[in-house]
């Protein structure tokens, strides 16, 4: 996930990232947000990465995005925002059980679930922990990312947990690295 504040410089970050691995471009009140969102929608093509575009369906048209995602406060208007018949992806933010539950509901396809640890991006919100965080991947269907304070000592805990994948913003240099050996021999 971009975050104006934590990755000022989102094509830096993306270029040690794997293709396959989605970006989710937020830099919402970036006065140059669409040619950010351009330059960063080529650079994901070349890369193979997957190029979402947050809270503003028009400009991840215009951007040849792959699909669109929802912050948790445009869950509940998600059938305006990306109409059901729209065969676009859609991942929503959740916070806690009941809104990842209410993304779900919504048809989210893929729920970022945060924080699950302690953030510099949420510093306010209790941290779900490991525990909560599998309750909430056994009672969804639909997949869930792990987001908030990952770090390669807790990747591999937080991956035992159900989830499909870790999300990161300020935890992705080090988590690009490939800690597990995922990708590698």
């Amino acid at each position: 996930m971009t975050d104006a504040q934590r990755t000022p410089d989102p094509a830096a970050a993306m270029t040690r990232l794997t293709a396959g691995t989605i970006v989710v471009f937020r830099h919402y009140d970036a006065p140059d947000r669409e040619t950010l969102g351009r330059r960063l929608a080529r650079l994901s093509r070349i890369k193979g990465l997957i190029f979402v575009v947050a809270g503003d369906r028009r400009l991840a048209r215009r951007l040849g995005a792959q699909g669109l995602h929802l912050p948790e406060g445009m869950v509940a208007r998600r059938h305006r925002v990306a109409p059901s018949g729209d065969r676009w992806p859609v991942s929503a933010a959740a916070h806690d059980e009941w809104s990842a539950r209410r993304a779900a509901n919504a048809g989210a396809d893929l729920i970022f679930l945060s924080p699950v640890f302690p953030t510099g991006s949420h510093p306010e919100k209790k941290p779900l922990g490991l525990r909560r965080l599998a309750s909430v991947c056994r009672r969804l269907d639909t997949p869930v990312l792990a987001l908030g304070g990952a770090s390669p000592a807790t990747a591999r805990r937080v991956l035992n947990t159900g989830v499909a994948g870790i999300a990161g913003i300020g935890a992705l240099p080090h988590l690009c690295r490939d800690p597990l050996g995922i990708h590698g021999s």
